[in-house]
């Protein structure tokens, strides 16, 4: 019982130390908006998609975050380590996101280092995945589970890595005269629009069993 409580007292902390991480880097976020007032209706919807974005992905790896952590034992050194790391990670997200959105710095190089960022949060995300697949003794369906998620996490990485290449800055899709999007950015879209697509079919999945097994209970 005592070495119970001295390898949950780590994870307790640990836990309750990473929602107030994640949840100050929501709030810089939101706080950027009321530092930036836009000039225009235009800057203001920028703005808005912007924030949304940021918001969209600091969400996405939180929720991936505390639910893997459910089935996680965080008491070797390792997995303490790899779990500082990923909140290192979600507390320079805001500052990079900011600067990626002002003129002080080349955008260009800044964005290397936001992409950066998000790549090592996704791969982090997926060697925790990878952990709870290391019992084997849990039930198939949970294996199936985490499966899924560490390959989704996995390819959301490679995606957000191989978008750093230089070409992915030079081509892009132009708006108008005063807004052009690199296709480096349109790529930083598909590591949530992949977890959104597995979680749909998931829903799905789950829906059709419950269906198959409501009418087999009412063919009995």
């Amino acid at each position: 019982m005592a070495e119970e409580e001295r390898q949950g007292t780590p994870k307790s902390r640990i836990e309750s130390l990473s929602d107030l991480i994640f949840g100050l880097a929501l709030s810089i976020g939101a706080l950027t908006l009321i530092g930036n007032p836009p000039r225009n209706f235009q800057a203001l919807l920028q703005s808005i998609g912007y924030f949304a974005f940021s918001f969209l992905i600091l969400i996405s790896v939180w929720y991936t975050y505390t639910r893997t952590m459910e089935n996680v034992r965080i008491e070797s050194p390792q997995r303490v380590d790899l779990n500082i790391f990923l909140l290192f990670l979600v507390s320079i997200e805001p500052f990079l996101f900011n600067e990626l959105n002002s003129t002080n710095l080349p955008a260009q190089y800044v964005s290397i280092l936001y992409g950066s960022d998000l790549g090592g949060l996704f791969a982090i995300l997926a060697l925790f995945a990878n952990s709870v697949l290391a019992d084997k003794s849990r039930p198939k369906v949970v294996l199936r589970h985490y499966i899924a998620l560490r390959n989704a996490d996995i390819a959301g990485a490679a995606v957000l890595f191989v978008s750093l290449l230089p070409f992915f800055w030079t081509w892009g899709i132009t708006i108008n005269s005063q807004l052009r999007i690199p296709l480096r950015y349109l790529l930083w879209i598909a590591p949530p629009f992949i977890r959104f697509v597995r979680r749909v079919r998931r829903n799905l999945a789950s829906s059709s069993g419950n269906s198959f097994l409501s009418a087999s209970a009412d063919e009995e």
